[in-house]
């Protein structure tokens, strides 16, 4: 019998354990250590925000869901893996101390480096936690004129909620009557295309931006945030009445001096999602050290790959199911302009872009789909 450890609760790990748990019989253990017991689908935080969803429409149980696939839940912290040693070390929850493993997949997402831009923490808003959306739309209800500012910082490696952000507070002041006592502007360190795929998508989402009266300005890296303005490094200065940035991503921290992450704490992976200096261990999800953006239908298939390689494992023949890491993403426009984008990220293909109504209706169909699978 397999004693099998899969870290972390979101899309990676999730997906990785339902996979194993069809792949495996039923004499194998499988356990998922999560540090929250709710699931969120963090791809709808936005609608959350503005006041389209409510709460229990973005999350389900974590721990029924997994009883009721064969698999066990523990509600913990994870300290950090030793890979060489065959345990993970549990800081806080129902099991401190160590926990013993055959096999893992570390799935522990990324880190919200704050720290690298100071102020940030103090008064910035961003909305990649539920805690954060909800804190969002409190200053949403409050907020009926002057400028709002929504941006990506460096290193980000997200820009699609930035967009669907400005998108969403246009159509949101339309509703109020207020649209023209706002000034929408979205910054980010670089280029319009450079986190979206390349030149494809450069007219469709020129083109949402003009018709959502939304102004772009790039080359502009923030590096500070005060009360009321933001700073690059070079001096230049905006303010705002109103901000969202996306912080810089960074590894966990728990995969920090274990020998098996980069020189930005990501994990070493190959193309079978198995991590490079550790035996009976893979990774998935935005924890891992692929190039490109960090996104949910990314994570998923790597749980996929990671969970099909790790039953061979288990069953006695090598690795063959090989990741192609590609990009594919949906820009709720909230009308018939919302885009659609998918690129190979590891070819040298174009990109192809798509746009109309069925794109944002597909993405909430994808949100209720995880939540009736899963209640």
């Amino acid at each position: 019998m397999a004693n099998i450890l899969v870290l972390g609760g979101g899309f990676g790990g999730v997906v990785a354990a339902e996979n194993l748990a069809k792949r495996l019989k039923p004499e194998h253990q499988i356990t998922l250590v999560s540090q929250q017991r709710d699931f969120v689908f963090y791809p709808a935080l936005v609608r959350l925000a503005f006041g389209q969803c409510e709460l229990d429409s973005v999350t389900f149980d974590l721990p029924q869901a997994m009883h009721d696939r064969g698999i066990d839940f523990i509600e913990a912290e994870v300290a950090y893996p030793d890979p060489g040693k065959g345990h993970v070390v549990i800081a806080h929850g129902k099991l401190e101390g160590r926990m013993p493993y055959d096999y893992c997949v570390f799935a522990l997402g990324r880190r919200l480096a704050t720290e690298q831009v100071p102020g940030f923490y103090e008064h910035a808003h961003h909305l990649l936690t539920v805690k954060a959306a909800l804190k969002f739309r409190e200053a949403l209800a409050g907020f009926h004129r002057g400028h709002a500012v929504i941006g990506y910082c460096r290193d980000a490696r997200l820009a699609v909620p930035v967009f669907e952000t400005a998108f969403a507070l246009d159509r949101l002041l339309k509703e109020r009557g207020e649209r023209e006592q706002v000034k929408i502007t979205v910054v980010g360190p670089d280029k319009l295309s450079s986190q979206l795929g390349g030149p494809e998508v450069m007219p469709a989402l020129e083109e949402a931006l003009k018709d959502h009266g939304v102004e772009f300005r790039g080359d502009f890296p923030v590096e500070m945030v005060t009360e009321n303005e933001i700073r690059t490094g070079t001096g230049d200065r905006l303010g705002y009445d109103l901000l969202m940035l996306i912080p810089p991503f960074r590894g966990p921290g728990e995969a920090m001096y274990t020998g098996i992450t980069d020189h930005e704490n990501y994990v070493r992976v190959n193309s079978y999602m198995k991590v490079t200096g550790a035996d009976r261990m893979y990774a998935a999800g935005d924890c891992v050290n692929l190039i490109g953006p960090k996104m949910g239908h990314m994570a998923v298939l790597q749980g996929e790959v990671a969970a099909a390689n790790l039953a061979a494992e288990v069953s006695g023949y090598e690795p063959a199911v090989r990741y192609d890491h590609e990009l594919m993403l949906v820009i709720d426009e909230g009308g018939e302009d919302s885009i659609f984008l998918h690129k190979e990220l590891w070819e040298r293909k174009h990109a192809h872009v798509s746009q109309g109504l069925f794109w944002g209706w597909a993405k909430q169909i994808r949100q209720k789909y995880w939540q009736r699978r899963h209640s």
